[in-house]
């Protein structure tokens, strides 16, 4: 298992430049603005508000790093969707979005996490394509789990698994950051990879 203490924030970079760039394992966070990217980050590492938590989407508009137990970076990429900012702070995002995974030898795999709810959007479909390109090892997370019918999960599960596309190799990870559902199977998962 990943040791994941202790856990620090580190640095936001918010151009290329500012990257990391060493010989340490990455795990790489995606998702739209309103999926809960940090809470699932928080929730892994049990804490409270090591990644922020904002009651309006779009609150990560850099590349944040956590260096992780004895050496693994967590690495939360900024939101994308809905968040409520000017097209140029989006067109911002994407161009560091785009610059972070033209260097993806440096990812040693992903986590992808999309709201457990709701059909993937073209969005999501995009941020998968970026993940597949890049060949490292990814999770799918579908969070928001606890807000789901008993009878909606398998239906939903297979639709995720349709939209992106998925491969069987590919880990789906029914998650809840509020009841920790699926906690210690992501950690396993990424345990395995890092």
């Amino acid at each position: 298992m990943i040791k994941l203490e202790p856990a620090v924030y580190v640095k936001s970079a918010g151009k290329s430049a500012d990257f990391i760039r060493d010989d340490r394992p990455m795990v790489v966070f995606a998702g739209k603005s309103n999926v809960g990217k940090s809470s699932v980050i928080n929730c892994l590492l049990n804490r409270k508000n090591l990644a922020r938590v904002g009651s309006a989407p779009g609150k990560t508009t850099n590349v944040n790093y956590f260096l992780v137990g004895d050496g693994v970076w967590f690495v939360d990429l900024p939101g994308y969707g809905y968040a409520k900012v000017p097209q140029a702070e989006r067109d911002r995002w994407g161009r560091l979005m785009e610059a972070f995974f033209a260097e993806s030898e440096r990812i040693t795999c992903g986590v992808q996490i999309l709201d457990g709810r709701h059909k993937p959007t073209a969005l999501d479909v995009e941020m998968n394509g970026l993940f597949e390109r890049c060949g490292c090892p990814r999770a799918v997370v579908a969070n928001k789990w606890d807000k789901l019918k008993k009878s909606e999960m398998e239906p939903n599960l297979a639709l995720i698994r349709e939209t992106l596309s998925l491969g069987e190799d590919t880990p789906l990870v029914p998650f809840s950051a509020e009841k920790r559902t699926g906690r210690l199977e992501l950690l396993g998962i990424l345990s395995g990879w890092v």
